[in-house]
């Protein structure tokens, strides 16, 4: 939904009233993935997609009723072989979609546009199983916004938080839509080096913020940076790493080749909740990193997180083409959860 936020908030800044068809399972090959959206308001015009065209005439006229009745709806749609190819692909599937007034509560709205221009996550609830509208809005670190007496839809949110993706869940008879509106992913880079320079270039293209921490003053004050990182640190990583959030959403690349330093910051993030941690070397390197951190009391799993050597194999030689080789396995890291 992130795409079409900037249009979703306009409509609202404007009073307009509308309901959101979300893909909540596919079967096939469906044209779009779990968790996409098309808003629809009252005038008919239209935000996002569900199935790059095949079935959108169909769930905009079904977004219609349901904002005149605001009573939400489950439909289950199949997209033809004849359908799939006109959309560009090689054989049909099915989509099941869930449309819904958008948050008609406008405290939940308030806070969800607050949270997403601040860069803090936030996890919409729909509860798929009644007639009428009943939604809650959850964030790592805010009360629930809506009844969740029992706790356990905060609990199902906060899974949903740590998977990092959007997804059907049911419970007891009900069933339960969860919307992820992530923060953006942090990329912590510890070494300011030539390959630094271009990481971060590469990752802010990609939506990253980009932290880069370096002891080294020679290094962290007289690297050049034409895209330069949202914050730089000249002090050791266990004076900055605690203050940053790590979690599913943080990616670390250790690149500076000094074991006083990769392995300070190593201490401080092996047994955090990352998304993924990378450290420039050879596979001699690594093997000497393996046996530092076992004689400190590592175990296999812990040490086995560190993609050592860092990056996808593209035979890279150069600066630019190494930062090319980490920001693709991270992205490829990244899109193991969509």
């Amino acid at each position: 939904m992130l795409d079409i936020f900037a249009g979703i908030a306009q409509w609202m800044a404007n009073g307009e009233t509308f309901a959101t068809a979300t893909v909540i399972k596919t079967w096939g090959s469906s044209p779009r993935p779990i968790g996409s959206v098309l808003a629809v308001n009252s005038k008919m015009e239209m935000l996002g997609s569900v199935s790059g065209g095949c079935i959108e005439g169909a769930v905009v006229r079904e977004s219609i009723a349901v904002l005149e009745s605001a009573k939400p709806k489950r439909i289950t749609y199949g997209v033809s072989d004849e359908e799939a190819w006109e959309v560009g692909l090689s054989c049909g599937g099915s989509v099941e979609v869930f449309i819904e007034p958008f948050l008609p509560d406008g405290e939940m709205w308030q806070n969800l546009l607050s949270a997403v221009n601040s860069n803090e996550a936030r996890v919409l609830i729909s509860d798929m199983s009644g007639e009428s509208v009943n939604q809650m809005l959850w964030g790592p670190d805010m009360d629930a916004l809506g009844d969740d007496t029992s706790g356990e839809r905060s609990a199902l949110a906060e899974k949903a938080y740590r998977e990092r993706k959007a997804q059907t869940v049911e419970v007891e008879g009900k069933a339960y839509f969860l919307q992820v509106f992530p923060r953006k992913s942090q990329m912590i880079i510890v070494g300011a080096a030539h390959i630094t320079v271009d990481l971060v270039s590469l990752a802010k293209g990609f939506g990253f913020e980009t932290i880069v921490i370096d002891p080294r003053g020679i290094f962290a004050e007289k690297t050049q940076f034409p895209v330069p990182p949202d914050h730089l640190h000249v002090d050791w990583p266990v004076e900055v790493l605690p203050k940053y959030t790590l979690d599913p959403y943080t990616y670390v690349v250790l690149l500076t080749h000094d074991p006083k330093i990769d392995d300070q910051a190593l201490h401080e993030i092996l047994r955090a909740d990352v998304a993924y941690i990378g450290a420039l070397g050879s596979k001699r390197t690594a093997a000497k990193r393996k046996a530092r951190l076992e004689a400190a009391g590592y175990n296999e799993a812990e040490i086995g997180r560190i993609y050592g050597p860092v990056g996808v194999s593209i035979n890279a030689k150069r600066p630019r083409e190494i930062a090319l080789s980490i920001i693709a396995q991270i992205i490829e890291v990244q899109n193991a959860y969509l």
